[in-house]
């Protein structure tokens, strides 16, 4: 391999790299080493104070599953994913990172150098150049302030274009890993999702510049909007959606204000489909998550789309998306970001959208609530909140008292609780 050859170590060697009380930090999601990671433990048995940082961390690993490894090494996590929450259950020393997405990195440099990145690449180049591939939205940041950097070299991921190359001589040390990326995709949206979809499908007009995350309800969202035209899109995740939109036609760039012409983003995951468009499409610029979800820089577009999930909201417009009562489930990732760019655009004509479904459990509780239930973490501000959309409708929040709110809520949430909602209302004097 042109450039780095003399750079190759092995994995049990890359491993060892980690002595007790270093701060290392990984690549997130698609882009996680997977071949370092899964010998990682190796080079723990005899190491002690070790903290690992993470970020969507899609795999379960020895490193932080195996019980042997609970007391030697401490898994911090920005945003927990299916791996952080299994290791939960299982007792695992996991700690979670509260963080804005657009300063993750920032913030927690500010805190102290980190001792070792490990993160993936692609093959260099002719000119000694490797891509980041999937995702820049803090690798790039740690990997300039690291001690120590091991990438992981592998041929199936695509080269993508922005931010995202890195000369070999800024790399201490490379591992050979072929493996295929991490995939994720959603299943079909439902039909209480198929609805939310078109609700949110009306709120956004020809010419926008949309930010979508992955699941079903953004998914009904894309669905929703192939008749669109002359769409635009600047988000902190790429997804198959995008795709989608690309190929009907609705998402062409034409008219965004800010980065005309290019898909924006800071990080992919998808399904192969994703990544092979991704390879080499010189119409995707990949920016760090500093950049790309900066609400100042979101505020720089025209029309600005912010669609995001929770998981309950209250009467007063407080989002709860990251936790359930006090247990960590996710993170706060880029809501806040995204939600206040958008309402803050250059233009006026912004819009955030927080969509969820009416009910949680198999229609047993709703999503919808008086209050928060104790110990909840408050992702969007009620400051903040725009537009609400479940399967029954849009409640127009922003500017609105607690009495229109809770009155706009209660219409849109699930007939089985609008009863039992306007009561506690009338309880808490509300209404």
């Amino acid at each position: 391999m042109p450039f780095a050859g003399n750079k190759f170590i092995s994995v049990a060697d890359a491993a060892a790299k980690v002595v007790s009380g270093d701060d290392v930090v990984l690549a997130m999601a698609a882009s996680e080493p997977q071949t370092i990671l899964k010998n990682l433990h190796l080079g723990l048995r005899d190491k002690t104070n070790i903290r690992i940082f993470s970020c969507l961390l899609l795999r379960p690993y020895e490193f932080f599953m195996n019980p042997e490894f609970f007391s030697k090494a401490e898994l911090c996590s920005w945003f927990h994913g299916t791996a952080a929450r299994s290791a939960l259950k299982e007792g695992a020393n996991v700690t979670f990172v509260p963080n804005m997405l657009h300063r993750a990195a920032t913030d927690r440099l500010a805190v102290k150098r980190p001792d070792v990145f490990l993160g993936t690449c692609t093959p260099p180049d002719r000119h000694g150049f490797v891509s980041l591939s999937l995702g820049i939205t803090y690798e790039k940041d740690i990997l300039e302030a690291a001690k120590t950097v091991i990438l992981e070299v592998n041929e199936q991921l695509p080269r993508t274009f922005g931010d995202t190359h890195v000369h070999v001589d800024d790399v201490d040390f490379f591992v050979e890993g072929s493996m295929q990326p991490p995939m994720i995709s959603a299943p079909p949206p439902e039909e209480a999702e198929k609805r939310i979809g078109e609700y949110v499908a009306d709120l956004i007009e020809d010419g926008s510049t949309i930010q979508l995350g992955i699941g079903g309800i953004p998914n009904a969202v894309a669905l929703a909007l192939t008749s669109k035209k002359d769409l635009g899109v600047h988000t902190e995740m790429m997804v198959d959606s995008m795709v989608d939109l690309y190929e009907s036609g609705a998402v062409n760039n034409h008219r965004k204000s800010y980065m005309k012409d290019k898909f924006v983003c800071a990080f992919a995951l998808g399904s192969k489909r994703l990544y092979d468009w991704l390879d080499g499409n010189v119409a995707v610029e990949f920016q760090r998550g500093r950049l790309v979800n900066d609400p100042a820089l979101i505020r720089k577009n025209s029309r600005m789309v912010s669609l995001n999930t929770c998981l309950m909201l209250d009467f007063a417009g407080q989002v709860a998306s990251e936790s359930i009562g006090s247990r960590q489930y996710s993170g706060t990732g880029g809501q806040t970001d995204t939600a206040i760019g958008a309402v803050e655009g250059l233009d006026g004509l912004g819009k955030s959208i927080i969509a969820c479904r009416s009910t949680a459990q198999g229609g047993k509780s709703s999503t919808l609530v008086p209050v928060l239930p104790e110990g909840s973490q408050v992702t969007l501000h009620r400051a903040n909140v725009d537009y609400v959309v479940t399967e029954f409708g849009v409640a127009h929040l922003r500017g609105r008292t607690i009495r229109e709110r809770t009155k706009s809520l209660i219409a849109i949430a699930h007939p089985d609780f609008r009863e039992e909602l306007t009561g506690k209302a009338k309880f808490l004097g509300y209404v």
